[in-house]
């Protein structure tokens, strides 16, 4: 099976502990588009993909890390792989704005394969996110 060219958006529904503060981390701080919704759960477009935040507390939240790179990555994580503009100026927001990270903006695997620019930070209700960009695109799959 090959990998397709175009881009196919991927669907993510995840738990959160309150569709308002979703809300205001998603839709404001993160820039992502609302789109439909209900007291229960509300979507919003992730760079062009579907996630759907929904009211589930006794679900939140990441136990697990992983190492990777001299760092502990939380198992349980999403995110983008941004063009790397945006990722710089996500990054400079979130710095802004004093967000706590969880792995601070930095550059992943330097000189190898897969260089990248990595980022972790909390949502709220405890869902890791990662953003990350590639200086070379083609390297996202590299061994």
């Amino acid at each position: 099976m090959s990998i397709p060219t175009a881009r196919i958006p991927f669907h993510l529904a995840f738990p959160v502990r309150d569709i308002a503060e979703a809300r205001a981390f998603y839709g404001e701080l993160l820039e992502c588009p609302e789109g439909r919704s209900s007291t229960e759960w509300v979507d919003f477009n992730f760079h062009g993909h579907q996630i759907v935040a929904h009211l589930a507390p006794d679900e939140c939240g990441h136990k697990t890390h992983s190492a990777v790179d001299g760092h502990d990555v939380p198992v349980r994580h999403f995110g983008a792989v941004l063009p790397m503009d945006l990722w710089q100026a996500m990054a400079d927001k979130l710095i802004a704005r004093q967000t706590k990270f969880v792995i601070e903006p930095y550059i992943r695997f330097k000189g190898e394969p897969g260089e990248q620019a990595t980022m972790f930070f909390l949502d709220p209700s405890g869902n890791a996110i990662e953003l990350k960009s590639f200086a070379d695109l083609d390297s996202l799959f590299a061994v």
